[in-house]
């Protein structure tokens, strides 16, 4: 039985997602998978820090949360270490890195994850912003220390988009990539096509949870793309960065625009696109007209999905879930399991 102990920091939907997965899936990831996982501290800025090597029980941790809204009264010998602390002097071997996401900065996630690779432990994140701001310089730190650095979440959540990209398709030659990577555009776009205007729709993204209160980085398409720079860095080996992302939003696009699409038998959809060209992969984020037949066209909600064009196998599409606390919890176990994968 192999052990892997992890020090989590930020215990949001995420956080807490994965401890969900570890509660009721636990015993099954040690009879399949011959892996016994534990998580053995959290530092979280609002809910507290608390620090066990033998490891928490998910249940009293999701109790406690669930009746306190803090990790106060959870047991543990050790409290009150900050996140750097946290990182560098918990006896665990993974840091799941999941603090709030800064697109420009990727702080302070950047700080956790340099911290935690120089400490010569593993490290998986669900944060774009330090992927998609520093990605060439986190992974060769990584490998300079022998370790790995697990992202599968930060694009599609649980789906594996990156995986397939990387592994299954590395020698089929992706050609282009176009994606509907943002939930909440397509989510509003579709309430617009069943007839709400632009701010209604946005108004019932907000309410479902979906946007934020300020929603300019879901609607300018900020978020997709992050997501469109760390597609490019590992999918295609182009070290593009955000500021080369051509980018436009949906807020221009009005209800006489959804209809003239759908009287063509089209719809609209933010697409992130990455191509070759011979001038180099050019990377374009920006609302298209594309056909109701297309398998993009079909996605509606805050369904995620992805097309790869490549040279052996032609267009490939995966449609998934974009977001999600169980989703993306799901995406931390997926690089879990893969470090074990190559570990033994």
């Amino acid at each position: 039985m192999r052990t892997y102990r992890l020090a989590i920091i930020g215990f949001g939907n995420v956080g807490q997602g994965l401890a969900q997965i570890l509660k009721e899936q636990g015993s099954e990831l040690r009879r399949r998978f011959g892996v016994d996982v534990r998580i053995a501290a959290i530092s979280d800025i609002r809910l507290g820090s608390v620090c066990d090597p033998e490891g928490l029980s998910p249940a009293a941790l999701l109790a406690a949360i669930r009746k306190d809204g803090t990790l106060e009264r959870v047991e543990a010998p050790i409290r009150g270490w900050d996140s750097i602390r946290t990182v560098r002097n918990s006896e665990t071997d993974v840091v799941v890195e999941l603090s709030p996401t800064d697109l420009k900065t990727g702080e302070p996630a950047v700080g956790h994850i340099r911290a935690a690779l120089e400490s010569n432990k593993h490290v998986i994140t669900t944060n774009k912003g330090p992927v998609a701001q520093y990605w060439p310089e986190l992974s060769h730190l990584a490998a300079d220390h022998g370790v790995e650095f697990g992202v599968e979440g930060t694009v599609m959540s649980g789906t594996p988009a990156l995986r397939i990209g990387t592994e299954m398709l590395a020698a089929a030659g992706i050609t282009k990539i176009r994606g509907i990577i943002n939930g909440t555009t397509n989510y509003i776009l579709t309430q617009m096509q069943d007839g709400r205007l632009y701010a209604e729709a946005l108004a019932e993204a907000q309410s479902n949870g979906y946007a934020e209160v300020h929603p300019e980085g879901d609607v300018e398409g900020h978020d997709a793309a992050g997501k469109l720079v760390i597609l490019a860095n590992l999918l295609m080996n182009a070290p593009i960065r955000m500021e080369e992302v051509d980018r436009e939003g949906i807020t221009e696009l009005t209800k006489q625009d959804i209809c003239e699409a759908y009287d063509a038998g089209e719809v609209w959809k933010l697409i992130a696109s990455l191509e070759e060209t011979p001038d180099g992969v050019k990377a374009r984020v920006r609302p298209e007209r594309i056909s109701r037949l297309h398998p993009l066209g079909s996605v509606r909600g805050a369904t995620n999905a992805i097309t790869f064009t490549t040279k052996l196998l032609g267009e490939i599409t995966l449609i998934g879930p974009g977001a999600g606390r169980t989703e993306t919890g799901y995406a931390i176990l997926c690089d879990l399991l893969a470090i074990d994968r190559h570990r033994h």
